[in-house]
């Protein structure tokens, strides 16, 4: 009988132990115990970076960035020299590596095309702070900004408020109305005298006048643009007329500089009619209005002009300044002025196209038309008219 009842007992205590042991394994499975230090990446990535949309600017410090697409990679930190692989395993490591993933939320953007050179003829931007031969205190150039005039933007907070690149104490200038006799090679001198740059709105009339005026702002390394055929109020001109003006306009300019041109122009008396407004957009022209206007056109005296231009500015304090080369008071006040900007720690800002402004053919030929009355002779100049002594 003890034999038996020890026999039960065994039994009993091994039934019970077998049993435990497979509650707690189906416990364990059930109830995993978590990993400290890990963390999976949905519940991460999309919470750790959000970005907004945002419209490029137009403009470019070339100073600060001389091409967008030469940006240099950072620096990478020096790597301890590796044994020469063996060209074969070399390749068979390429082919069983996996490519590298994307961490999350991480964007790369393809650096933007390295634009076209400029045509050969074209003078080179002048470079920021450089040093002007016999003037060590000139008023030299500030800043050099390239202007992408795609969809054709606006400047001038007088009219458009979207692109406000310029900095305190910061100037662009302007003159329209040229070429002109004296009075343009006066302010050509004065911006030579202290190595500045200034942008051009010649009239197409004027330009094909004196196209060899022209050539000299051009060959200064001025920027150019244009302000229509003869100076009309586009407002008061149906729009194909306005179109006529506007394309004549230019294509006079070009003819007159002998080669492209920048893709700006301004109109007269700042009237802008919206769908010329949408014409050179389409054109990816710029549109040049003013931050303020000198009103040089009402002085009599080059120390009006001035005085106009820096009480303007000293209210402003910064902007892009629209006169005239055309206006004997403001070229005879460009000297001083200029002085004037320097004494009052004023700098220029040279705004360089970042591409040209090609002609329409039809305007092209319509121009040579306008230039001269039809002859009967078609000779050349050195078959009519020669030296026979001097």
């Amino acid at each position: 009988m003890r034999l038996i009842a020890a026999a039960c007992t065994l039994v009993i205590v091994a039934f019970v132990a077998v049993f435990g042991a497979i509650l707690l394994h189906e416990r364990t499975v059930a109830d995993p115990v978590p990993q400290s230090g890990v963390t999976t990446a949905s519940g991460t990535a999309s919470e750790s970076v959000a970005l907004s949309p945002r419209s490029p600017s137009p403009v470019t410090t070339l100073a600060t960035v001389a091409n967008r697409g030469s940006l240099l990679p950072e620096p990478q930190q020096a790597v301890a020299p590796q044994e020469p692989v063996p060209p074969q395993q070399a390749l068979a490591q390429q082919q069983t590596q996996p490519a590298p993933q994307r961490p999350a939320g991480q964007i790369f953007t393809q650096a933007p095309a390295r634009p076209a050179a400029p045509p050969a003829a074209a003078p080179p931007a002048p470079a920021a702070g450089a040093p002007c031969p016999g003037n060590p205190n000139a008023l030299g150039v500030g800043r050099v900004v390239e202007v992408d005039t795609t969809g054709g933007p606006g400047f001038g907070f007088e009219h458009f408020k979207s692109h406000d690149f310029l900095q305190p104490g910061e100037v662009v200038l302007t003159f329209d109305d040229g070429p002109w006799p004296r009075h343009t090679p006066a302010v050509l001198a004065a911006l030579a005298e202290q190595c500045t740059k200034a942008i051009f709105f010649p009239i197409g009339k004027h330009a094909m006048w004196e196209p060899s005026i022209l050539k000299q702002v051009v060959a200064a390394g001025h920027a150019v643009g244009s302000h229509t055929w003869s100076h009309i109020d586009l407002s008061k001109k149906s729009t194909q007329e306005a179109k006529d003006e506007i394309e004549k306009g230019i294509s006079a300019v070009h003819w007159a500089a002998g080669g492209a041109t920048a893709p700006y122009f301004r109109f007269p008396a700042l009237r802008h009619p919206p769908e010329l407004i949408t014409y050179l957009g389409q054109r990816n022209v710029a549109i040049f209005s003013t931050d303020f206007d000198s009103f040089d056109f009402k002085a009599r005296k080059p120390e009006q002009v001035r005085q106009a231009v820096m009480t303007k500015l000293k209210k402003f304090g910064k902007g892009i300044v629209l006169m005239h080369d055309f206006q004997q008071a403001t070229a005879g006040a460009a000297a001083e002025l200029l002085n004037d900007l320097k004494a009052g720690g004023y700098k220029v800002v040279f705004m360089k196209a970042k591409g040209t402004l090609t002609t329409i053919a039809s305007y092209d030929e319509a121009i040579l038309k306008d230039a001269k009355l039809p002859t009967v002779s078609d000779r050349p100049t050195s078959s009519v008219v020669r030296t026979i002594s001097e």
